[in-house]
C-alpha cells in the first residue's frame, strides 16, 4: 500500500496545483478500493444468481440429460478458412450425441452472421449434416448475436417451448437462466472438452462477467436486434 501511495504522490506530483488540492493519495486509493469493492460485489451478485436461477437444470453428458423436440446449440468462433473452433466443435458433438441418442428430434444453431463474410449458423449446420444429421432436422438463426438474443429469439421467432441448450460448461448456466427467462423450458447440457487447454480459464473469467449483462436482461428482457415473422421452420423439424 506504501508503495501504491508513493506512485500516485509521484503522479499527482505532475498535476495542476488546483487540481493536487482537491485530489489526494490516500483519497484516491480509498476512491479505488470502493470502486473494486463495488464491482466484486456486482459480479459476485451477478453469478449467484445465475447459478441460482440455473439450478437444477445443468447436466454434462448426452446420457445424463433428459429429452426435450429441439437442441439450440450456441454459436462461436469459427476460422477466417471456415473451420469451426474446438469450442464449437465440442459443442456440436454434444448436439450429435442427443440426436443419436434420441434426447432430440431436431437442432437449432443460433449464431452470428453479421457479415457476408462470416457465418456460425451454417458452419454449424454444415458440419452437422456431414456426421449424419438429415439437413431438415437442423435449422439456422442467422442473428443469434450473443447469448440472450439467441434465446429470446428461440422463443418468439422459432416458437420454442422446451429445449436442451448445449454449449461450454462455463457458459450453459449463463444460457440456461437466460431461456428459462424469456419463457422456455431449458436444460442445459455443458461440454467439457475444453478445460486442459490454455484458453479455458480466460474464458471461465470472461463469461463470469458476462453474468452482470444476464442479470440485466433477464430483469429487462429487452428486444432482440432483429425481429420479424414466425419462423416454422423448428417445428416441421420436430415434425418430420
Amino acid at each position: 500500500m506504501s508503495l501504491l501511495r508513493s506512485r500516485l504522490s509521484g503522479a499527482l506530483d505532475r498535476l495542476p496545483a488546483p487540481v493536487r488540492r482537491w485530489v489526494r493519495p490516500r483519497r484516491l486509493v480509498a476512491v479505488c478500493g470502493a470502486g473494486v469493492l463495488a464491482c466484486t460485489v456486482v459480479v459476485g451478485g451477478s453469478v449467484a444468481a445465475v447459478r441460482t436461477t440455473s439450478h437444477g437444470h445443468l447436466y454434462y453428458s448426452a446420457e445424463s440429460a433428459p429429452s426435450a423436440p429441439v437442441a439450440v446449440v450456441f454459436g462461436a468462433e469459427i476460422y477466417p478458412d471456415g473451420r469451426p473452433s474446438p469450442f464449437v466443435v465440442g459443442r456440436l458433438t454434444i448436439a450429435l450425441d442427443l440426436y443419436r441418442a434420441g434426447k432430440v428430434r431436431a437442432v437449432l444453431v443460433t449464431g452470428d452472421h453479421g457479415r457476408w463474410t462470416y457465418d456460425e449458423p451454417d458452419t454449424m449446420r454444415a458440419w452437422l449434416v456431414a456426421h449424419g444429421v438429415p439437413r431438415s432436422k437442423v435449422v439456422p438463426d442467422y442473428a443469434g448475436f450473443d447469448t440472450y438474443q439467441s434465446c429470446a429469439r428461440a422463443r418468439r421467432i422459432f416458437g420454442v417451448r422446451r429445449a436442451l441448450l448445449v454449449s461450454q460448461d462455463f457458459h450453459i448456466p449463463r444460457a440456461v437462466s437466460l431461456c428459462r427467462s424469456v419463457g422456455i423450458d431449458a436444460d442445459g447440457v455443458g461440454d467439457t472438452s475444453m478445460h486442459q487447454t490454455d484458453v479455458y480459464p480466460r474464458n471461465w473469467s470472461r463469461d463470469q462477467l458476462a453474468d452482470v449483462k444476464a442479470v440485466y436482461d433477464m430483469a429487462v428482457r429487452p428486444d432482440p436486434q432483429y425481429l420479424g415473422r414466425h419462423e416454422p421452420g423448428v417445428e416441421r423439424a420436430v415434425r418430420g
